[in-house]
């Protein structure tokens, strides 16, 4: 049984994909950040960095409980646990570079554009233009790679289409304003219906409907999300 902490936002998305995928079973545990609950001691001990997602796997290496987090890093080990969606040996050095062109690019840059176009003060137009365009680079180069390509690795649906999906679901709000945001990047718009038209989204977005995950942007939201924000100078 994997315990899967969650929050409805994009890197706990693509977990939930790939769990509904390989038909694993797995018990929700949601993590409220906007109140903070990812700070709390039971929760750091499963992420210290105090963020979801993160998995226990209660039939871990051995049969002993292991605890993953990083989604990067639970979508490579729930895919090495079930065998399914890592593509060929062969393009494994493939995918582990897109994988990581993703966690350490396109998805930073892409929280970030977001995080100053609608959470931080206004004012700061340097970082606004910094963090859009580096996203829109990020998103090119794949859109490039992509050019007579179905998926991102090889010719098999893999994580790293998985994670790239979680990200390219935001795009409306990566790329503020834009009627229409992956128009300019036509081979990630045809990725990205691709990767929607699969049955398994729909579970996968069902994921924590139930759970009355807090929605007011307050000054507690605001603490729990950003807590450096809020330390005293050093």
């Amino acid at each position: 049984m994997i315990r899967f902490y969650f929050h409805p936002t994009p890197n706990p998305a693509k977990i939930a994909l790939l769990l509904e995928e390989a038909s694993l079973p797995y018990e929700v545990c949601p993590i409220d950040t906007s109140k903070g609950e990812q700070h709390a001691p039971n929760f750091r001990a499963i992420n210290p960095n105090g963020k979801v997602p993160a998995i226990v796997d209660t039939d871990g290496p051995d049969g002993k409980e292991a605890r993953v987090f990083d989604s990067t890093a639970i979508l490579i080990y729930l895919a090495e646990k079930t065998g399914k969606f890592l593509g060929t040996p062969q393009n494994r050095p493939e995918l582990l570079s897109w994988l990581l062109f993703i966690a350490s690019g396109l998805g930073p840059f892409s929280g970030q554009s977001v995080h100053f176009q609608f959470a931080a003060p206004e004012g700061n137009d340097y970082a606004v233009n910094r963090y859009r365009r580096e996203a829109e680079r990020h998103y090119q180069v794949l859109d490039d790679h992509m050019q007579g390509r179905q998926c991102i690795v090889g010719d098999d649906y893999t994580i790293a289409d998985i994670s790239a999906w979680g990200w390219l679901d935001r795009a409306s709000r990566v790329r503020k304003g834009a009627v229409d945001p992956l128009a300019p990047y036509p081979n990630l718009k045809r990725l990205f219906a691709t990767v929607e038209a699969r049955p398994a989204v729909a579970r996968a977005r069902a994921v924590g409907k139930d759970h009355p995950f807090k929605k007011v942007n307050d000054e507690e939201t605001k603490r729990a999300l950003f807590p450096s924000n809020f330390l005293p100078a050093a």
